[in-house]
């Protein structure tokens, strides 16, 4: 039960259950035709169209996140890949400071892009949505009102078609009627001078959340293609040099290798030189002997001794 300290006493509980039932009574005689029921259809199309719209906006909103989820997904994506890449990229390799610097633009254009449509696209539709409440709020009080005037008016109706008419019943319900008409038709011109307004206001909030949207994604992308082509760029250049260096090696495996040294030529074998004829030779000796005369005796008899071993015929027989 509610307490007296917050603002609610006993009488003014009282009070609402009686008007929930009083409600309750009056839609169930509506229901069954035993009472007429003040309709509007010009207010009802204004519903209608509010039910629709706020609809639409929330359905918008939850695609629009789901959009966002997906661009921060595709952002950590994008980020692990290019520290990947630049974790793999050796330093000696062809445009490793290029690299470098790239994978960080690159990281910064996901950050701005994903940070713009927040901005202006996402808070726009929030701000949008947020007044659907209150308004919806306002309607469903508008109908509680109305049943409060149905009651009012049926039950000021029933006493004055009474056989015993009391004027004080009959005042006070004329009371009643009056404020609950009054409390009806001050909702009643509010909400019928905010909902059209609020209807054509949706063409102008879709404009500008998917005019952002577009401006934003073409700025993305035309800057995101320019970094993709100077990755191109280095990619190639990169290719050239593997190719420089295939080729380099290519060129050194195949060159023809030195001749070895072998071994020495062998040496001709010394020419042989004929030996001189035996009767020349020993004419040779008996000259040396005559040129020498002080040659000891030994050597005329070894000379002797020599002709007798060859038998060889005397100088005269020569």
């Amino acid at each position: 039960m509610a307490e007296i300290g917050k603002g609610v006493t006993a009488g003014k509980l009282a009070l609402n259950v009686q008007k929930r039932l009083s409600r309750a009574q009056e839609k169930v005689l509506q229901k069954l035709g035993k009472a007429d029921e003040t309709r509007d259809a010009a207010f009802e199309e204004l519903v209608a169209n509010f039910t629709k719209q706020m609809n639409e906006g929330g359905k918008l909103q939850k695609d629009l996140k789901s959009y966002m989820a997906a661009v921060k997904a595709m952002h950590d994506a994008s980020r692990r890949l290019q520290d990947c890449l630049a974790d793999m990229y050796e330093p000696d390799w062809f445009g490793k400071e290029e690299l470098d610097a790239l994978v960080e633009d690159t990281d910064t254009l996901w950050l701005s892009y994903h940070q713009n449509l927040t901005d202006k696209s996402l808070l726009c539709m929030d701000t949008y949505l947020a007044q659907f409440p209150e308004i919806k709020s306002r309607i469903a009080k508008r109908e509680r009102k109305l049943v409060d005037f149905d009651s009012a008016r049926h039950h000021f109706a029933s006493l004055q078609k009474g056989k015993k008419k009391d004027e004080a019943k009959i005042a006070k319900a004329e009371e009643d009627l009056g404020r609950a008409q009054k409390i009806f038709e001050e909702l009643n011109v509010e909400l019928q001078d905010e909902l059209p307004t609020l209807w054509d206001s949706r063409v102008g909030v879709y404009v500008s959340t998917f005019q952002s949207l577009a401006g934003h994604q073409e700025s993305f992308h035309k800057e995101m293609s320019k970094l993709s082509q100077n990755l191109n760029d280095i990619m190639t250049k990169l290719e050239e040099q593997r190719q420089i260096n295939e080729e380099a090696n290519h060129s050194e495996s195949t060159s023809p290798a030195p001749k070895k040294l072998g071994p020495p030529p062998n040496r001709p074998p010394p020419r042989l030189t004929p030996s001189p004829d035996p009767k020349q030779q020993i004419a040779g000796m008996f000259e040396e002997e005559a040129l020498e005369p002080d040659a000891n005796t030994n050597s005329s008899s070894t000379t002797q001794e020599v002709r007798q071993t060859l038998s060889y015929p005397s100088l005269e027989q020569i």
